[in-house]
């Protein structure tokens, strides 16, 4: 029937909302001379240090190609450094550097207010059951 309206699909609510806080998140790492791209990279080295750099691109929802540029500019600013495995000597692994843990926590305050912002017209209950939620989907699609 023309003109009647469906709810928006859940993907495209969802697709909406990465667009949204990547805009937001992309304006609070601007001034630490980073993109949202890198500093999810750089999250996830925090979480687990040591990763290889197709791990790491995994991780970061980027292409291997993309993470290769990715870490070169991260290493330049000195956030990262690359180390060999100790256990495989032909790869390398990609290390949180101590500038890139000072950066991680320059922009802590501003990245936490953003998702209090994004949960705030929920309840405490409400904003677990989200976490939850995206839990489920993420691991569901995995």
């Amino acid at each position: 029937m023309v003109g009647t309206q469906t709810r928006p699909s859940l993907l495209y609510m969802v697709k909406q909302v990465e667009l949204v806080v990547r805009s937001h998140l992309d304006e609070l790492v601007k001034p630490e001379g980073i993109t949202a791209l890198q500093y999810t990279a750089l999250t996830v080295l925090e979480r687990h240090d040591g990763l290889s750099a197709a791990q790491l691109a995994r991780d970061s929802f980027v292409t291997a190609q993309s993470m290769a540029d990715l870490v070169r500019s991260l290493e330049s600013r000195g956030l990262v450094r690359r180390e060999r495995n100790p256990r495989n000597r032909r790869e390398l692994l990609i290390l949180l550097t101590d500038t890139g843990r000072e950066l991680l926590e320059r922009v802590a305050p501003a990245v936490r207010e953003l998702e209090e912002r994004m949960v705030r017209d929920l309840t405490s209950h409400q904003a677990d059951q989200f976490r939850q939620a995206l839990s489920k989907a993420w691991h569901a699609l995995s």
